[in-house]
Order: structure tokens, then C-alpha cells, then sequence
């Protein structure tokens, strides 16, 4: 089964696939975005394009397990998804996945401009694979 994952964010959001297998975790981009119903509509097509056949949204909860206003977003534009695509649309807790992220761009050497673009995507990577990995074991 092919999952979508979305990092969602206030104004970029990143998106990655998995391959049918559920192994691996592959970028799709990121989509830069305000609005809140042209961004679900965007999610939407490309999860159809994809063949996607489940969502995983990034919950992101405070240090403390706690849920502030941007899980309250991710939860909202999550059921947004269920209710538009008819697939499941299960939240997956992103904690530290940014940090992760940024991280893994030093590493890598990306810097600037370039990390500011990507990062969603690779936080979305993160995401679908963490959630991946737990259902293998």
C-alpha cells in the first residue's frame, strides 16, 4: 500500500510517498502554501496521483506531550483529508523531526536558501519512515 505523508506547516508543507512496500520513505516536495483550502486541495491531487492509499499527518506536540494550537491545525486539516479523500488519515507524532531535519541538512552540507526549501520535505521523510519502520516490527 502506497502512504502519503504531510509536514504541515503555516506557510510551507511537506509532502513524501512510500513505495508500495511500505519499506521506503521517498520526497515528493514541498508545497508552499497560506491558504488553507487551496493547500487541501493541492495535498489532495497529489495524494491521488500518487495512488496514495493512506495519509499520515505529523502531529506535533509539545515537548511535554501536550497538544498546542498547531496540533489542534494538524488534527483539523487531517479529518479535512479524511472527509475529502475517503482514505485513512492516521496522526503521527512529529516531535523532533524538524530538529532531525535540520540536522541531517548540516550534515549534508545544505545551507541557506537551499535547507530553507527542503526542510519540510525531509521533515516529511522523517515522519513517513519513523511511521513505517514501527509497523514493521
Amino acid at each position: 500500500m502506497k502512504i502519503m505523508a504531510v509536514d504541515l506547516g503555516r506557510v510551507r508543507t511537506g509532502l513524501a510517498i512510500s513505495d508500495q512496500t511500505e519499506f521506503l520513505a521517498t520526497p515528493i516536495g514541498t508545497v508552499t502554501e497560506r491558504d488553507r483550502d487551496r493547500l487541501l486541495q493541492h495535498v489532495v491531487d497529489t495524494a491521488r496521483e500518487h495512488g496514495a492509499e493512506k495519509i499520515v499527518v505529523g502531529l506535533p506536540k509539545n515537548m511535554d506531550g501536550s497538544q498546542g494550537e498547531s496540533a489542534q491545525n494538524a488534527t483539523a486539516f487531517a479529518e479535512r483529508l479524511r472527509e475529502e479523500l475517503g482514505l485513512p488519515v492516521v496522526l503521527w507524532d512529529e516531535r523532533l523531526t524538524t530538529a532531525s531535519a535540520i540536522g541531517f541538512l548540516n550534515e549534508t552540507n545544505v545551507r541557506g536558501k537551499k535547507r530553507k526549501a527542503v526542510v519540510d520535505t525531509v521533515s516529511a521523510v522523517i515522519i513517513l519512515q519513523g511511521y513505517l519502520d514501527s509497523h514493521r516490527r
